[in-house]
C-alpha cells in the first residue's frame, strides 16, 4: 500500500496549475445520462473517485472516450442498463448522482446505497423524499434503491414538477435534483438550496444543454421541465478545495506560489481567515498569488473559524487550516457544524507534536513552536491533505499511510508539491 514519504522544513515556491474540482465533475459526468447525444468535459481531474465514476457509467452501456489534456467524451444512448451496483458504488457517495437522471430519462433505476468517507452521516432520504414529491416510487430492499416512476406517471414517462423544500442544505441532494427536474413536467422548484461553486457550475452546464433553470448560485432554484436536452461541451470548474489546501501548505511553509487557475471569489471565507493569520494573498483573474514568511510559529497568528454551508467556511478546509493554527501563535477554536466525525484527524496531528483539545464540536488549538516528523496514517480524504501539510512544517521525516483517501480528491499532490521545492515522494 502507498505512503507520502515528507521531509519537512522546505519553503514553497513557484507555479502549480489547479486541476478541475472532483466534486463538479462527478455530477456533470452523471449528467451525461440526461441526453443521448455526445457530452464533452474538459479539465476532467485523473482522480480515484472520477475514474470510479467513468467505471460505474460504463458499466451501464454508456460510451466513454478518454483524450489527452482532461478531456472526457460520454454518449449515453438508449441502450443503458440503469443500475449501479454495490462494488462500485461502495467506495464513493457521489454514485447516488446517477440516481436523477436515470430515473428523468429511462422511468426507473436501481442504485446501491452509497459508501465514502467515515466522517459522519450523510443520510440520501433528502434524495429520496425529493424524487418521491416528484412522483417517483422508491423503495429501499436488499441495499439498494428501486426507483421507479410512480402510479399515473407510467403514460407520460416524465416526472413531475414540485415544491422541493430539503431538511437540510444538501450539495449531492441539490445536483440529484435539479438534474432530474430538467425533464420532468411542469415547474421545480428547489428550496434551502446548496449554494457552493460546483452546484453553480453543473447548473451552467445544464443550460448549455438545454435546459431552463433560474436562480443559480441562490438557495431557490427553479427549474422549467423541458422535453430533451442535447450534447456539450463544458470546462469543469478548478477545485477550491485543492486551491484552498495548497494556500493552507504555503501559509505553513513559508514561501510564495502561484495557483494558476485558482478562483479567489469561491475561497474568500478561506482568504480572508488566511489574511487576518498574516498571509499575503493577491487574487487576480487567472489565479491566487500566496506569499508567506517563513517561521510560522513567528509569523502567523491563529484564528478561529466556524463551519458552515457555501459560501461560510468550508467543513472541506477545515483539517487544513487546523494544522495552520497547530503552528501559528496564540489559540483558536475550530467548530464543525457540518459532519460530526470530522475530527479524525486530530490524533494524528497531536502524534506530530500539536496541542489540540477536543469538547464535543469544538477543537481548541494552541500554537506550538515545531512539529516533529512521525507516521501518521490518513483517516479520510481532507484529513489526508492535512497530515501532508503537517509533514511539510514538521522537523525530520514523516511518512502518511494509507494515501489512497488523499487518490480519491487531489491529482498527483506529490508532484505538484515537489515541483515547489518540497523533498516529497510516493512509497511502497
Amino acid at each position: 500500500m502507498d505512503s507520502l514519504l515528507i521531509h519537512g522544513g522546505h519553503p514553497l515556491n513557484g507555479e502549480v496549475s489547479i486541476s478541475g474540482a472532483k466534486n463538479a465533475a462527478l455530477p456533470e459526468l452523471c449528467a451525461a445520462l440526461l441526453t443521448e447525444e455526445a457530452v464533452t468535459l474538459q479539465n476532467v481531474p485523473e482522480l480515484q473517485d472520477v475514474a470510479t465514476m467513468v467505471k460505474l457509467l460504463t458499466n451501464m452501456g454508456m460510451q466513454v472516450e478518454r483524450h489527452k489534456n482532461h478531456v472526457v467524451t460520454l454518449t449515453a444512448g438508449q441502450a443503458i442498463e440503469p443500475v449501479a451496483p454495490y462494488e462500485l458504488v461502495k467506495t464513493m457517495r457521489a454514485s447516488i448522482l446517477a440516481l436523477g437522471p436515470l430515473l428523468a430519462r429511462f422511468g426507473r433505476a436501481r442504485v446501491s446505497l452509497p459508501g465514502g468517507c467515515a466522517i459522519g452521516s450523510r443520510p440520501v432520504d433528502q434524495h429520496i423524499k425529493g424524487l418521491q414529491a416528484m412522483g417517483a416510487h422508491i423503495h429501499v430492499e436488499h441495499g439498494y434503491m428501486l426507483a421507479s416512476l410512480g402510479a399515473g406517471l407510467e403514460n407520460t414517462q416524465r416526472l413531475k414538477g414540485a415544491r422541493i423544500t430539503t431538511d437540510m442544505v444538501t450539495v449531492t441532494g441539490t445536483e440529484n435534483l435539479m438534474m432530474a427536474a430538467c425533464l420532468a413536467t411542469g415547474e421545480t422548484v428547489l428550496e434551502n438550496a446548496a449554494q457552493e461553486p460546483e452546484v453553480t457550475d453543473l447548473a451552467n452546464m445544464l443550460i448549455k444543454m438545454g435546459a431552463l433553470i433560474d436562480g443559480v448560485g441562490t438557495s431557490r432554484i427553479r427549474i422549467e421541465g423541458v422535453q430533451s436536452l442535447h450534447g456539450v461541451k463544458h470546462e469543469v470548474v478548478a477545485d477550491r478545495i485543492e486551491a484552498g489546501t495548497f494556500l493552507c501548505a504555503v501559509a505553513c511553509t513559508g514561501g510564495r506560489v502561484f495557483l494558476k487557475g485558482a478562483r479567489s471569489a469561491h475561497l474568500e471565507a478561506v482568504i480572508e481567515k488566511l489574511v487576518s493569520a498574516g498571509v499575503k494573498i493577491d487574487a487576480r483573474d487567472d489565479g491566487i498569488w500566496v506569499q508567506a514568511q517563513e517561521g510560522a510559529h513567528q509569523h502567523l497568528r491563529a484564528q478561529s473559524f466556524r463551519t458552515s454551508e457555501y459560501p461560510g467556511f468550508p467543513t472541506d478546509m477545515q483539517a487544513q487550516f487546523m494544522v495552520l493554527n497547530a503552528v501559528a501563535n496564540g489559540s483558536a477554536m475550530a467548530t464543525e457544524t457540518i459532519f460530526e466525525n470530522r475530527f479524525m484527524h486530530v490524533n494524528e496531528l497531536v502524534r506530530l507534536g500539536a496541542h489540540i483539545e477536543i469538547d464535543g464540536k469544538v477543537a481548541l488549538t494552541q500554537g506550538v513552536a515545531s512539529l516533529s516528523g512521525a507516521d501518521v496514517m490518513a483517516t479520510d480524504l481532507r484529513a489526508s491533505a492535512s497530515l501532508v501539510i503537517a509533514g511539510l512544517v514538521a522537523q525530520g521525516q514523516t511518512r502518511v499511510q494509507r494515501i489512497y483517501h488523499l487518490d480519491r480528491g487531489y491529482e498527483t499532490m506529490e508532484s505538484k508539491l515537489a515541483s515547489l521545492g518540497a523533498h516529497i515522494e510516493r512509497v511502497k
